[in-house]
């Protein structure tokens, strides 16, 4: 899309690795995912909010150029695969045609990758509540709440 300069898409590709690594050893577990949708989906779903007036505001213009460009996105994704998927902070491929099944996958996948430990505690008690019988609770004015539709 002419964003960038090929030497700095280099020399971002460069500084990614190296920018990771510096996190992870800071104690940032990284992780990264790319929801991957077939061409098909994607002209579907770009369809689908063309012909919906409610979804419409999801179209950007950058959008309908990457339909155009599916092939040159498609090998600039892999690309950074490529160049960036190093050991201290992979990449994970979630197959994202249905939205529902993704989402509960990568979810699914990320706890996997947290280790878990018990965490001890104290047992917990709850206190009684002070109480005064002089205490009346107030009656506040109507118009202080929130009407009750549901």
């Amino acid at each position: 899309m002419g964003f960038a300069t090929e030497d700095q898409v280099e020399q971002f590709f460069n500084d990614v690795p190296e920018f990771e690594r510096m996190l992870v050893r800071s104690g940032i577990r990284l992780i990264k995912y790319w929801f991957s949708i077939t061409d098909e989906e994607q002209q579907l779903r770009f369809l689908m909010r063309i012909h919906d007036p409610l979804k419409q505001w999801k179209l950007s213009p950058m959008d309908l150029q990457s339909r155009v460009r599916w092939e040159d996105y498609t090998k600039a994704k892999e690309d950074t695969f490529e160049r960036t998927n190093i050991p201290e902070a992979p990449w994970f491929i979630v197959e994202g045609n249905d939205k529902k099944r993704a989402r509960l996958n990568c979810i699914s996948h990320l706890l996997s990758m947290m280790p878990y430990e018990e965490v001890p505690h104290d047992p917990i008690t709850l206190p009684e509540r002070r109480f005064n019988p002089d205490y009346e609770r107030k009656v506040l004015p109507e118009h202080l709440y929130v009407p009750e539709k549901y």
